[in-house]
């Protein structure tokens, strides 16, 4: 699965494709795609507009989110619960484009002010985002989400680590 070119240090016009396996392709995809989950789940549980930071692993990611209070056990609990409650429900993951003017009601900080047209990856009716990542077709492939850690950064920012169970990678 080709995932990136570069353009190699010389100058030359040659460029080198970044291959990496299936298997790791498709962890990745459902770890970005559970990434979305957690992030919709974070701002319905708890009004975090997004992720401030996200580092996304083939074994485990973490993602920080802006809270109005410290997080204890019980929420821990209540947000891994939620997350796989909506893999469950096998939602469809889809990908739209469309302009500017029909996105402005999206979170569009990550979008570079001059694109006139944005891709938008949509999980059921649950979260539409603007996205160039790759993902999974349907929540179930993601199996089950693991929250492996969270601690607060600060009095309002929590740092969530997770993992999923279910992976092909070794």
């Amino acid at each position: 699965m080709e995932f990136a070119a570069c353009e190699d240090g010389a100058g030359s016009s040659e460029s080198a494709s970044l291959l990496i396996g299936e298997n790791r392709a498709t962890d990745l995809a459902r770890m970005h795609t559970a990434e979305h989950l957690l992030t919709a789940v974070m701002r319905r549980l708890y009004d975090s507009p997004r992720n401030l930071e996200f580092h996304l692993g083939d074994k485990k990611t973490k993602c920080d989110y802006d809270v109005a209070r410290p997080l204890g056990p019980d929420d821990g609990r209540a947000i891994e619960d939620a997350v796989n409650a909506e893999i469950a429900r096998d939602h469809r993951v889809s990908v739209m484009h469309i302009t500017r003017r029909d996105a402005r009601h999206l979170d569009l900080w990550k979008v570079p002010p001059d694109a006139e047209t944005i891709r938008v990856v949509s999980i059921g009716n649950v979260d539409a985002t603007p996205c160039s990542g790759d993902h999974i077709a349907h929540t179930r492939e993601i199996g089950r989400f693991m929250l492996r850690s969270f601690e607060m950064r600060s009095p309002t920012i929590v740092r969530i680590r997770f993992g999923l169970d279910n992976l092909d990678t070794p």
